[in-house]
């Protein structure tokens, strides 16, 4: 009998692009109530996916959650985790991700506690005992960096790879994208 794989989606929204992964909602899968993962056994799950989550959480709640998500993971399991990226030189776009984001208090990025850069969000990581592959990126002189990824390791939306608005001359909306992957 085959060994099952967990794969899960954090804070899923409205986004459905994995299919056969579990879909999850901060209600179902808080990422700082270990309580909520339980239904869990330690060291169970294949892979995590959090597009656009981890800028809601201060940077000691992102290690914190990180922490959480390693024990559950299993050794070689990774999470896939997509950010905001801080060194994005575009004034518009930093100014639609600041922290505490624009616009009425609905807005999405009204509750952003960080806007990361590959420093923070490897350091994140780092500090909860992942070892980190950092996959797209914008560095301090503003210049974009891309290692290959695969869509089917978990699908990020809002990518160089994948977002229509990338896809030409210039990347409109990015993510700092990265692997952390239990030791």
């Amino acid at each position: 009998m085959a060994e099952q794989s967990i794969k899960l989606v954090i804070g899923a929204g409205e986004y459905r692009n994995n299919p056969g992964w579990i879909h999850t909602q901060e209600e179902e899968l808080n990422l700082l109530e270990a309580s909520t993962w339980q239904r869990f056994e330690k060291s169970s799950i294949t892979a995590i996916l959090a597009e656009h989550v981890w800028e809601h959480l201060t940077f000691e709640q992102g290690v914190q959650a990180a922490s959480l998500c390693y024990r559950y993971l299993k050794p070689s399991g990774y999470v896939r985790c997509a950010v905001p990226d801080g060194f994005f030189p575009d004034e518009s776009y930093q100014h639609i991700v600041q922290i505490g984001g624009p616009g009425p208090k609905n807005h999405p990025a009204s509750s952003h506690k960080i806007v990361h850069t590959y420093y923070t969000l490897r350091k994140m990581f780092e500090l909860a005992g992942f070892e980190v592959n950092v996959l797209e990126y914008f560095d301090e002189n503003g210049i974009f960096h891309e290692n290959e990824w695969k869509k089917e390791d978990g699908v990020i939306f809002r990518s160089k790879k994948l977002d229509p608005r990338n896809q030409g001359e210039k990347i409109v909306f990015p993510s700092l994208i990265m692997d952390a992957v239990k030791r």
